[in-house]
């Protein structure tokens, strides 16, 4: 599975002009299945999400995560992490996975999240969302978690 966490001090998804999502301090997080991702990568995938030390301590330093921090989650797909550049001008996505298996691995995901951390909001699986976010830092960091034994 690919992300990209984004540490925001806000952000929303909006579809059709309808708030769907939103949080307050914390990560915004973009996440995709790749074909051959399954309930494993996602599972890590999380696990090092909740403890990646991306916000500041007293002293400034990056040394607290998002559990630490009590900050939100805001999850939106975006099959367009896969996207593969190597050759001519228009991206390729034959990496991300089918949709259905995308919305499977999605949803098992939230779910996941949700069971682990108290503040978990959504987009809206394969629709066309607007995100708003005030990047703090700005940080911006990808995450990717292969198959195990890949």
């Amino acid at each position: 599975m690919i992300s990209l966490l984004q540490r925001v001090r806000e952000a929303r998804v909006e579809v059709a002009d309808e708030v769907v999502g939103q949080i307050g301090p914390g990560l915004l997080v973009l996440v995709c299945a790749e074909r051959g991702d399954t309930e494993a990568e996602a599972d890590r995938l999380l696990a090092k999400l909740l403890k990646l030390r991306i916000f500041s301590d007293a002293a400034g330093k990056m040394n607290r995560s998002v559990q630490d921090t009590s900050g939100g989650l805001l999850l939106v797909s975006q099959f367009t992490l896969a996207a593969d550049t190597t050759g001519g001008n228009r991206p390729g996505f034959s990496q991300a996975a089918a949709p259905d298996e995308g919305r499977r691995l999605f949803d098992y995901f939230v779910a996941q999240a949700r069971a682990a951390h108290p503040e978990v909001q959504t987009g809206r699986f394969a629709t066309e969302m607007q995100v708003h976010l005030v990047n703090d830092g700005p940080v911006t960091i990808p995450l990717r978690m292969a198959p195990i034994g890949a």
